[in-house]
């Protein structure tokens, strides 16, 4: 089994000066080879330690030589991490997005209550289109790919063909049900270097919820055997898990994190529940102010205290995405989402469309939507428009998603997206 190794306290502010001091001289080459201009160099730095303390509150993984400091940050050192650095050597145009959620495929043989794909119809782009696509996104700086279907397993050619045109300039998070998984396909897969793991749904400890959250009979089954042949191959494992508000108050969060921990998990991402997909009509519950403080103080404590120094790394999106950390950084200032069909999202809980790769040149559809994502914003435009974009659905008696461009422009053309987040605000600053 891989070894996970946990770090925090006085560890994790050895590796957080090992990072300024590889990356100070890291830069300083840049300079010496013309890549960065000198008059930027220490604004370019200050930024980069802005970032790192907001990074104060995470628990750091370390799997062989390379370190996790975030989720979307790709491990450190690495060529990939560095690709992500430059994000904020950017000050005469938008700093560029670094992550991009690629969907594979719409083929799944689950049937989970929440997808965000529920009614993601349509047929999967040519292979040729996605990859050419895939170039266009490394060579605009995207450093981190989370690759998900459907079930990319199960069109296994189409998956390994995808990764095999990801260079080590982006790292690579592939999310699976471990439906079609094989020994020998991780195999091939971790052959590429740049794969930093598989991401498992482990939305509840125990098989019967799993089953029925997921919709099969078989769901926990398959994501055991999946775990297993992860740990067989040395790929590292991690999970998404989406918790429902009542049950970060009546033990199902703490049984969660249990099972995660036998399981050998390095990274747990909690999912806010999205009213998108699945959950468009009947909305999610709403996290108070209150609420979000009981998220945070228990993923401080797993993050933090000694006594679960073994457990997996948290990544609360609740908290993430809040005014005084990151906030909504959809549409390309951080991060946007390519689904199965082709369709330029800002995000995979934002079911609207900028437009169609199969119709459109990439560039034209990705500049038209960073238009209206100048920096990230206090509004969480998922849960703020869901009942606009479903009242459009109905309307228009559609019987798919995201909603076409000339009808997504309903919604982002008069929507206000709020204030800038505390971290952008001030980092534009610097």
């Amino acid at each position: 089994m891989l070894r996970v190794k946990k770090i925090i306290g006085q560890k994790k502010k050895w590796v957080d000066l090992r990072i300024i001091i590889i990356t100070f001289l890291f830069f300083l080459s840049q300079i010496i080879r013309g890549n960065i201009r000198l008059k930027y160099f220490l604004r370019v730095l200050k930024r980069l330690l802005f970032f790192l303390s907001m990074m104060k509150h995470n628990k750091y993984i370390r799997i062989g030589r390379k370190i996790k400091i975030n989720l979307y940050v790709p491990a450190f050192p690495s060529r990939a991490f560095f690709t992500a650095c430059y994000k904020v050597a950017e000050f005469e145009n938008k700093m560029p997005s670094v992550t991009a959620l690629v969907s594979i495929t719409s083929a799944c043989r689950f049937n989970c209550k929440h997808c965000y794909q529920k009614f993601d119809k349509g047929k999967d782009i040519e292979l040729n289109l996605l990859t050419d696509t895939i170039n266009k996104l490394q060579d605009m700086g995207i450093a981190f790919f989370n690759i998900e279907g459907g079930e990319p397993f199960i069109v296994f050619d189409r998956l390994l063909e995808v990764c095999k045109t990801i260079d080590n300039r982006s790292e690579i998070l592939i999310n699976s049900t471990g439906d079609g998984m094989t020994y020998e396909k991780l195999a091939e897969l971790k052959k590429l270097k740049n794969l930093y793991g598989i991401m498992f749904s482990l939305h509840t400890s125990h098989a019967e919820g799993l089953n029925e959250f997921m919709g099969s009979d078989h769901a926990f089954n398959t994501l055991e055997n999946g775990i297993g042949l992860c740990h067989e191959a040395g790929i590292p494992v991690t999970f998404n898990s989406c918790i429902m508000k009542e049950e970060f108050y009546d033990g199902t969060f703490e049984k969660v994190m249990d099972r995660a921990k036998k399981f050998n998990g390095a990274i747990l991402q909690l999912i806010k529940p999205k009213p998108a997909g699945g959950w468009l009509e009947s909305g999610t519950d709403n996290f108070s102010e209150e609420d979000i403080k009981v998220v945070y103080e228990k993923t401080r404590k797993y993050n933090q205290d000694k006594d679960f120094m073994d457990y997996p790394f948290i990544v609360p999106m609740a908290i993430e995405e809040s005014k005084e950390l990151f906030g909504c950084t959809a549409g390309g200032t951080d991060r946007f989402y390519l689904n199965a069909k082709g369709d330029v999202q800002p995000c995979e809980f934002l079911n609207i469309s900028f437009g169609n790769i199969n119709n459109e040149p990439f560039e034209m559809i990705y500049d038209k939507m960073r238009q209206h994502f100048e920096v990230p914003g206090d509004c969480l435009l998922c849960e703020e428009y869901s009942k606009n974009i479903y009242d459009i659905f109905k309307q228009h008696k559609l019987d798919s998603l995201p909603l076409p461009p000339d009808l997504s422009a309903k919604v982002y053309g008069q929507w206000n997206r709020g204030e800038p987040s505390d971290f952008y605000r001030k980092i534009e600053k610097i």
